[in-house]
């Protein structure tokens, strides 16, 4: 009779424990087929962790909605674009959508996903209730994207908009006044007039607009007479 392995013998827990100490996605798909006993303990050990990062990992859209499902007390997702290519697209935002742990996420990157538009981002946004922190830079998302984090989003702190070249002033300003716990926003790149920036520290003065050089150029306008700045 063939003698039980040693790390056959370990409890489900620990097995668990272990296996969440990987952050190999191919690793952990691996372990996950060698046994039912090693399927439980990947599955068990997604469901424990509280934050998940994709960057540097070739996921797809089955892939990545299939690991987020599992992890059920998740609050911080990274699924950023790296230089190997994370290939999310709309589709696989809206089946994360879908997954338990959506509404609980504290902190969403979406940086230079550039395959997602709208579509895909109000899918998410509108389950993610708690979101207190959102990077969406490098993205080619529009004003519809910020109404509907202004709309699902009311705890937001923070929101990186770098180098989204597509919002405007009226979505920023609809961010801005409904998101009222919003404390910094960065705005480098995008193609918002500094009369914007203006309007946004009379709804919030205590806002944190980055890049810093920016309130310079918004402490010049507002020091000006209104005929020099409407020029």
């Amino acid at each position: 009779m063939e003698e039980e392995a040693e790390i056959d013998r370990l409890p489900l827990d620990l097995l668990a424990h272990i296996f969440a100490l990987i952050t190999s996605f191919t690793d952990l798909a691996q372990a996950s087929g060698v046994c039912r006993k090693w399927n439980r303990g990947v599955k068990q050990s997604l469901a424990r962790r509280e934050s998940l990062s994709f960057a540097g990992w070739k996921m797809d859209d089955n892939s990545t909605a299939r690991v987020v499902r599992l992890a059920y007390n998740l609050k911080e997702l990274d699924i950023s674009r790296s230089r190997w290519g994370c290939q999310i697209t709309d589709r696989g935002l809206c089946q994360i959508a879908f997954a338990k742990c959506i509404s609980n996420l504290t902190l969403i990157s979406l940086w230079g996903m550039t395959a997602i538009t709208d579509y895909g981002v109000v899918h998410l946004m509108s389950s993610a209730t708690s979101l207190q922190h959102l990077n969406i830079g490098g993205t080619f998302i529009t004003d519809i994207s910020l109404f509907a984090i202004a709309k699902s989003c009311p705890s937001l702190k923070s929101i990186v908009l770098w180098s989204c070249r597509h919002v405007s002033e009226a979505g920023l300003m609809v961010l801005v006044d409904k998101c009222r716990k919003l404390e910094s926003i960065n705005v480098w790149g995008t193609r918002v007039p500094v009369g914007c920036f203006i309007a946004l520290l009379t709804v919030s003065p205590a806002l944190q607009i980055k890049p810093a050089g920016l309130l310079l150029n918004v402490a010049s306008a507002s020091s000006m007479s209104p005929a020099v700045q409407w020029q």
